[in-house]
C-alpha cells in the first residue's frame, strides 16, 4: 500500500512545531521554578531577619544556606538551556527577547539567592550579641522588598507588563526605609558605643534589603522588555503621571515607547518591533 506524502508530512511539521513550543515553554518553566525557590530562601532570611528573638525562626539561617546550591544549579540548567535554544538559530523576535531576558534574570535570581545567604549570615551574628533590639522600620522595609519580589514573580508567570511597572515604581520607597533606618542606627552608635556591632550589622542587612530590592527591579525592567520589546533601563521609555479615573490615586505607572529617538545622537534607535 502506498502511503501518501501530504499526509506523512504534516505530523513532521506538527512535531517540529510542538517542539519549538516545548523548548520555550520550557524555558519559562525553569525561570518561574528557579523564581519561587529563590523567593522561598529570601522570605525565610527576612523572616529570620526581622524576629531574631523568636524561638521559631531560630532553623531558618539553615534552610536559606541549603537552598543555596539548588539555586545555583538551576541558573546552570537553565543557562544550558537557553544556549540551546540559541544554536538552533531560528526563532520569533518573541522568543528572542524571551531567551535574552532569561540569561538575565537568572542572574539577577541568583544574586538574590547571595544576598539571602548574606542575611542569614548576618542573623547568626546578631543572635550571639546581647539585648539586640530590631529597627523598628525594619519590618516595613522588609515587607516592601518581599512585595517587590512577589510582583516580579507574578509579572514573570503572567507576563505582566503593568505589573513589572509598579516594581519599578517601588524602588524609591525601599530607599527611603534605607536611608532612614541609617539616621537612626548612627545617632544610636554615636550615642551609645556597645550598639556599634549590632548597629553596622543591621546597616548591612539594610543595604542586602536595597539589594534585593535592585534586582527586583531589574527583573521586571527584563520582564518589560521580553513582554514590550522596550528598554526602559535608567528610566527610559518610562513614565509616571497621574491616575484620572482615580483622584485618590496619586501616581500611574505607563509603559511608553523607547525614548531612543531622544539621544540618537548617543544611542541607535531600537530594531525590535512588538511581537
Amino acid at each position: 500500500m502506498t502511503s501518501r506524502p501530504a499526509l506523512r508530512g504534516r505530523p513532521m511539521a506538527t512535531t517540529a512545531g510542538l517542539t519549538e513550543v516545548v523548548l520555550y515553554d520550557t524555558l519559562v518553566n525553569y525561570l518561574v521554578s528557579m523564581a519561587r525557590t529563590v523567593e522561598g530562601a529570601m522570605n525565610r532570611a527576612l523572616d529570620a531577619m526581622v524576629s531574631l528573638e523568636n524561638s521559631r525562626t531560630s532553623a531558618l539561617p539553615g534552610e536559606v544556606f541549603l537552598l543555596e546550591p539548588r539555586i545555583n544549579e538551576m541558573e546552570i540548567v537553565i543557562d544550558e538551556h537557553a544556549i540551546r535554544l540559541l544554536r538552533r538559530g531560528s526563532f520569533t523576535d518573541d522568543e528572542m527577547r524571551l531567551i535574552v531576558a532569561a540569561l538575565k534574570i537568572t542572574n539577577d535570581l541568583e544574586r538574590i539567592g547571595d544576598l539571602a545567604v548574606n542575611l542569614a549570615e548576618r542573623v547568626i551574628s546578631l543572635r550571639e550579641m546581647p539585648d539586640v533590639q530590631v529597627p523598628e522600620e525594619l519590618a516595613p522595609m522588609a515587607s516592601a522588598v518581599r512585595a517587590m519580589v512577589s510582583k516580579s514573580l507574578g509579572a514573570l508567570i503572567f507576563r505582566n507588563v503593568e505589573m513589572a511597572a509598579q516594581v519599578l515604581e517601588s524602588d524609591d520607597v525601599v530607599d527611603q526605609y534605607r536611608d532612614r533606618i541609617f539616621e537612626q542606627l548612627l545617632q544610636h552608635m554615636t550615642q551609645e558605643p556597645t550598639l556599634v556591632s549590632p548597629g553596622l550589622q543591621f546597616i548591612l542587612a539594610t543595604r542586602h534589603f536595597e539589594r534585593i530590592a535592585d534586582h527586583a527591579t531589574n527583573i521586571a525592567e527584563d520582564i518589560i522588555f521580553w513582554g514590550r520589546g522596550l528598554d526602559v533601563r535608567h528610566g527610559r521609555g518610562l513614565t509616571v503621571r497621574p491616575e484620572q479615573s482615580d483622584p485618590s490615586s496619586a501616581r500611574q505607572s505607563v509603559i511608553t515607547e523607547n525614548s531612543h529617538v531622544l539621544h540618537s545622537d548617543v544611542t541607535p534607535d531600537c530594531q525590535t518591533e512588538r511581537a
